[in-house]
């Protein structure tokens, strides 16, 4: 349509991303459950595949570890299983949800990628690290206000 292809136009001239949103949930059951669904990247190479549709790489589910959504240069979260990875880290090294993303937050950061995560545990513990200029991102405990932030100082 003429306001695609406006928007594809803008994209190009300033080299940027349409954005990615994620949720991770439990119940008062323990279950865990995670989605990740993005727009992709605007002007994106013909046959690219993000990390959002790969489970343990930008997606994932454990009761026995944490559920994940991942944002970012999502071929990174792919090279590193990044979801995945925080699973392992909690459930092999005993990691905290917080410890672990921060690791695995770390790892994509050293490989010369931005992005951002967010996760928790089967006890509603949550992790949102990012290492790009802001994120979006909240969350809501039953009994408690809703919490929303953008920057990394909030």
């Amino acid at each position: 349509t003429e306001k695609r292809a406006g928007q594809l136009e803008k994209i190009k001239r300033m080299e940027k991303e349409h954005g990615t949103v994620g949720a991770v949930a439990v119940d008062k059951n323990g279950n865990i459950c995670a989605a990740t669904s993005t727009g992709g990247m605007t002007n994106k190479k013909w046959g690219r595949v993000g990390d959002a549709p790969i489970i343990g790489a930008g997606t994932y589910a454990n009761n026995n570890t944490c559920g994940f959504s991942g944002t970012g240069h999502g071929e990174f979260y792919i090279r590193t299983a990044a979801a995945h990875d925080v699973s392992a880290l909690m459930e092999y090294k005993g990691l905290s949800v917080v410890e672990a993303t921060q690791a695995v937050m770390d790892k994509i950061g050293d490989m010369g990628a931005t992005g951002g995560m967010i996760a928790l545990d089967k006890y509603g513990n949550i992790a949102m690290p990012f290492n790009s200029a802001g994120m979006f991102r909240g969350y809501k405990k039953e009994g408690e206000n809703g919490v929303v932030k953008i920057f990394g100082d909030e």
